[in-house]
């Protein structure tokens, strides 16, 4: 289905229970993300940001409300259907790298589109291809262990683009880089989202993240306290 907008949230509300004490972690969220956005959801601990990014991949349920991406309801899909938009549409960044240590960063990289049946040689045609984007040229055979954190981030920003989704979910991506590098992968993520449409959505409270960002979200315990959006 074809839409202007990459994500609408609709009276979302989410809520934890340890036995008969239940904790909000979302009380009503309205939003709309715009195809082709670069937007960051920023807050403090505990303020909701991550329960949001999971419930827009479709890792987690809303309690109540709707979720749609690109016109779908995921409060709708059957388990089987959800993990068939994370595999095709939708692309994941974690703040801890989530690299597979036993594959190289190219095998890291196809792995998805291995999950999705693209014959060997496509596959590694398109890696080579991203990695000559990003940076990473000549680094295709190297496992993680052999690569910097830096580069590691990059290989898993790689994973998430090569299958050309629609929309990129980062929680924390810079968390544990330093300052410079952080600066190089964001160059490398609006670089990506500029050329090639993808949207964005940052979970974060790094500030150099939330000055990239063409608009910012402010979540305060499970609602949205702001909403400013930035000159492109």
């Amino acid at each position: 289905m074809v839409t202007e907008w990459a994500v609408e949230l609709r009276k979302v509300e989410k809520t934890y229970r340890t036995g008969p004490i239940g904790v909000p972690a979302l009380r009503g969220i309205d939003l709309r993300i715009a195809s082709g956005d670069f937007l960051a959801i920023a807050g403090s601990s505990g303020s909701g940001k991550t329960t949001l990014l999971n419930i827009l991949g479709g890792l987690d349920r809303a309690d109540a409300g709707e979720v749609l991406v690109e016109g779908r309801d995921l409060q709708r899909l059957s388990p089987g259907e959800l993990a068939h938009l994370r595999l095709h549409r939708l692309g994941f960044v974690f703040q801890a790298y989530n690299l597979l240590p036993v594959l190289t960063a190219l095998e890291n990289a196809e792995f998805t589109l291995l999950l999705q049946g693209m014959p060997a040689k496509q596959r590694k045609e398109r890696v080579e291809t991203l990695f000559r984007e990003i940076g990473l040229a000549g680094l295709e055979n190297r496992r993680p262990g052999a690569l910097s954190g830096g580069q590691q981030q990059r290989v898993a920003v790689a994973r998430a683009m090569v299958t050309e989704p629609a929309l990129i979910l980062a929680d924390e991506p810079t968390a544990n880089l330093d300052s410079v590098t952080a600066t190089a992968l964001l160059d490398v993520m609006e670089r990506l989202n500029r050329v090639h449409g993808t949207t964005f959505v940052y979970a974060t409270h790094d500030p150099q993240v939330m000055e990239r960002a063409r608009r910012l979200i402010g979540l305060h315990d499970g609602r949205i306290g702001s909403d400013v959006a930035r000159a492109s």
